[in-house]
């Protein structure tokens, strides 16, 4: 068997074992150092002298001494911290009350809470099952439809993969060797595109059936004046929406570095909490627990999908793909269009810390020859991974939902209030490639070609 082949096997042995259900970081190490030690073998060597050991304690020191991911563990405690803060029910009511004249304003107040909300923490399940245990008890009370309730609050939630401060773009920005910056840039217009779509759809289905979203009870709204909601707002709205945009701005705007504007936003996390009486020592604790954890698992992530890469591109299974996706005469959409196939499909068995540590290496090779920028491709992955907490049958951001939801509402429910957003993703894909302006206009204007 020639190293190539083997390098092919050791692929597939590790999807196997993960299908399985096994733990995904030590299995790329277990894998990498096992076929490594294989690559790397001499005879009459000492067991402990041979280079897979010297390139795991590499990648282990070259991990926890990047710059980059600094800015990882003070995101999530922003977002840990923020979700404690008992802001979200102040937020929607407050926006709710805003949006009142506007047709579906439960549903349009839920997908503006959800966007910043998930734009404030970046954790997907959290924010869906804050919000299916807020709004959609509220949303059906009031007589909306279950599949609209459902789909806006599976569909909001996911948005912070998307719209900065996106740790998905960290994590794509430190495996591509990008300017997270500029991807930050980047992505805002497209995630903009993307929850404006969710928007219009939300209300265009109202003002056509408007039985599918009843028009708020009078005496909910009948004795509240404008100064009343102004008031709500500044107290729910304000404070968070400052926080995020002086987080982005100082990005943005080069003020800051991602690592120090990420350590703002947790200051100002606790702050906020501290604000609104929310920062006991067990919250405080249980934040730090849950950052320290999730950090965990993405860099032991890192070290285990770069020593199982190297180890890969070593035994030559990175050039035979190579040599493949080549032979198949592919143009620059083609090549596209399978590539976000594959990852779609990816996105149904695993998470997209995954998806982006693991393969997206193995695409990134391929975009000079196909003269993709790996801003571009970037951007196209974090709207295809939308897709896959959406679509049926492993939709995660569903199954969060369901397990929060009133027991009358159906999985199946869920998941065709799913479908229209999942078409609103697809829709912005397509948009983007071919107005690609839409992700190289604000790079451009903020920092040059």
């Amino acid at each position: 068997m020639t190293d190539p082949q083997v390098a092919i096997m050791m692929l597939g042995a590790f999807i196997f074992i993960i299908l399985l259900g096994f733990p995904i970081a030590f299995t790329l190490m277990a894998m990498g150092v096992f076929f490594g030690y294989y690559a790397y073998f001499q005879p009459d060597q000492a067991f402990f002298d041979n280079r897979v050991f010297y390139l795991l304690t590499q990648n282990t020191f070259s991990i926890m001494n990047n710059d980059v991911l600094v800015a990882v563990p003070l995101f999530l405690f922003m977002g840990y911290i923020v979700e404690r803060s008992n802001l979200l029910d102040r937020l929607f009511l407050s926006l709710q009350l805003a949006f009142r004249a506007v047709p579906g304003a439960m549903a349009v107040a839920a997908l503006i809470t959800c966007a910043l909300f998930a734009t404030a923490t970046g954790i997907v399940g959290a924010v869906v099952t804050l919000m299916g245990l807020l709004a959609l008890p509220a949303m059906i009370k009031a007589g909306y439809d279950q599949k609209l309730s459902t789909g806006v609050i599976a569909a909001g939630g996911t948005l912070g993969i998307l719209i900065p401060p996106s740790i998905m773009l960290i994590v794509y920005g430190a495996t591509a060797a990008m300017s997270v910056v500029k991807l930050y840039a980047a992505a805002m217009m497209p995630g903009v595109l993307l929850a404006g779509l969710y928007m219009i759809y939300v209300v265009g289905r109202v003002v056509i059936s408007p039985s599918l979203a009843p028009k708020l009870p009078k005496e909910q709204t009948e004795n509240v004046t404008w100064s009343e909601v102004f008031l709500l707002l500044a107290k729910a709205f304000v404070p968070l929406a400052v926080l995020i945009f002086s987080v982005l701005g100082a990005i943005l705007f080069g003020l800051a570095t991602p690592s120090e504007a990420a350590a703002l936003g947790a200051l100002g996390g606790v702050v906020l909490a501290a604000s609104y009486r929310a920062l006991t020592w067990g919250r405080l604790k249980e934040a730090v627990f849950l950052t320290a954890r999730t950090t965990a698992m993405v860099c032991w992530l890192f070290v285990g999908s770069w020593t199982f890469s190297s180890v890969f591109s070593y035994l030559g299974g990175e050039g035979l793909i190579k040599e493949f996706v080549l032979s198949m005469n592919l143009n620059t959409v083609t090549f596209l269009m399978l590539s976000q196939l594959i990852i779609f499909l990816l996105g149904w068995p695993l998470e997209w810390s995954e998806i982006i540590i693991i393969f997206v290496p193995i695409f990134l090779p391929l975009l000079p020859h196909f003269d993709v920028d790996p801003m571009f491709f970037g951007i196209l992955i974090a709207l295809n991974l939308q897709t896959s907490f959406l679509t049926p049958p492993m939709a995660m951001s569903a199954y969060y939902l369901k397990g929060v939801a009133p027991k009358h509402i159906q999985l199946a429910t869920i998941f065709r209030g799913c479908m229209p957003f999942l078409t609103m993703v697809f829709v912005t894909m397509a948009a983007v490639y071919i107005f690609p302006q839409l992700v190289y206009w604000l790079p451009d204007l903020l920092y040059g070609n």
